[in-house]
């Protein structure tokens, strides 16, 4: 194939087309409900299903719930507020912290960072990184969990995957408790639970099994985080959010999603990854992006490894036959 940087264009008006007449069969003939509820996290996703949902079933039909919990960053739902405010859409926030502390209390986890970093106490600021040099260097896919002392200092301590288990488990407590929100207002209104994850996310895995993965519908599973740029750039989605930096919001110390899980900064990655996808041989990609053979390499096998291990995520349970 012929592959340059016009590959990811698209033509938003045929493709707010296609998404509303996708939205409008699911709502009316599939699941015949009386409109969409959508989480919005203050982030580019969810503020452009919103917009597309208004779009394709008018702003009546859409319900925004904003659902922040203790450690959420603040500007996330002031972000998602005055979104939901532009669409028209009725909106409501709801604090998610006694949810989340009803299954893991906030006080175990702190009890298990306080053992790997035990300068840690509790509310301090935490996340966990990777390595964001892919494309520079050649290293290993650690993560590190870093504390931020209250002098500014960051202690960090590098985690093996038992760790890197037991910390996102916590962190994902977060994501499947905006779910169980988001199902008990669409069901007691009849409405359709909307997904946000976009390709980017989908192939390589970053999203959460019943959590932001266990929606009604995924429309945008077929348009790369680029092109939800380009979408939403068409639907005026507002500046605030289009220039945000994307970030999962589920840790109470900043950190974006490059840092978090891709490695690969936004403005190659996308290219990257449709490249893997074609199979576009790694001499012709590095050509196009500017990039040595062996950077496209490391993507390449980063791909793979992502793809392989998040792989239960993109199937529906097994079943025996």
């Amino acid at each position: 194939m012929n592959f340059n940087l016009d590959v990811l264009k698209i033509d938003p008006v045929q493709e707010l087309d296609k998404l509303s007449k996708f939205i409008v069969d699911q709502v009316s003939v599939v699941y015949r409900r009386k409109g969409v509820t959508v989480g919005l996290s203050g982030g580019i996703d969810s503020a452009c299903i919103a917009a597309v949902a208004v779009h394709a079933v008018g702003k009546e039909k859409v319900i925004g719930l904003v659902l922040p919990e203790s450690e959420s960053n603040p500007i996330s739902s002031e972000y998602a507020i005055k979104h939901a405010q532009a669409l028209g859409i009725e909106h409501r926030q709801i604090d998610i912290t006694p949810t989340v502390d009803s299954v893991v209390m906030y006080k175990w986890r702190d009890e298990y960072l306080q053992k790997l970093i035990p300068e840690y106490k509790s509310g301090y600021k935490y996340n966990i990184t990777l390595p964001t040099d892919l494309l520079a260097r050649a290293s290993f896919s650690f993560y590190r969990l870093q504390v931020q002392m209250p002098d500014g200092e960051i202690k960090n301590k590098r985690l093996n995957l038992d760790e890197f288990r037991a910390i996102t488990s916590f962190a994902n407590i977060k994501i499947r408790a905006r779910m169980l929100h988001l199902y008990a207002e669409a069901e007691r209104r009849n409405l359709l639970v909307a997904g946000t994850t976009n390709r980017t996310e989908f192939i390589l895995g970053d999203f959460c099994k019943y959590g932001d993965g266990g929606t009604d519908i995924e429309p945008f599973t077929h348009l790369y985080k680029n092109q939800i740029y380009q979408l939403s750039d068409y639907l005026e989605v507002i500046p605030e959010i289009i220039d945000r930096q994307p970030s999962p919001d589920t840790f109470s110390l900043p950190v974006s999603d490059q840092e978090f899980f891709f490695r690969i900064s936004f403005d190659k990655l996308d290219y990257l990854l449709f490249a893997w996808e074609h199979a576009v041989p790694t001499n012709d990609a590095a050509k196009v992006l500017d990039l040595s053979e062996d950077a496209v390499g490391r993507a390449y096998k980063d791909f793979d490894s992502k793809y392989r291990a998040t792989s239960h995520l993109r199937e529906v349970p097994n079943t025996l036959k």
